[in-house]
């Protein structure tokens, strides 16, 4: 269960366009990893169409997810996403499906530098 605090009902003013997407990125702090697929549904229910991705950090490393609305997966894929933020997280690889992927990487402090590598590949 993701606690309360993690949820996303306050990240409102987190969601954005780039190059014509909805694009709702946060690093969401010190939760499990395994939370995430859960946050990352519920923002892709919440802007009903685009990307989202949340970023955790605990310990010093990275979690990462990225969700793709069913409308879109023809034109982004989450796995190739989730690579270009945990290359930017010292990571390698991800995996998942064209709508759902997570990843992870050894350096929680490159958090921003991963959402701006994602943010980029969308053509921000």
């Amino acid at each position: 269960m993701v606690p309360a605090q993690a949820g996303v009902e306050h990240l409102g003013p987190a969601v954005r366009i780039i190059a014509g997407t909805k694009f709702l990125g946060s690093i969401v702090g010190d939760i499990d990893a395994k939370d995430l697929r859960s946050l990352a549904d519920d923002g892709k229910t919440k802007i009903g169409s685009g990307i989202v991705v949340f970023i955790t950090t605990k310990d010093g490393k990275a979690g990462l997810v990225v969700g793709v609305t069913p409308d879109l997966t023809a034109r982004f894929n989450a796995v190739d996403l989730v690579k270009k933020g945990a290359e930017a997280l010292g990571g390698k690889g991800g995996g998942g499906r064209p709508d759902m992927a997570q990843a992870g990487g050894p350096d929680g402090s490159k958090a921003d530098a991963a959402l701006k590598a994602i943010e980029a590949a969308l053509g921000g």
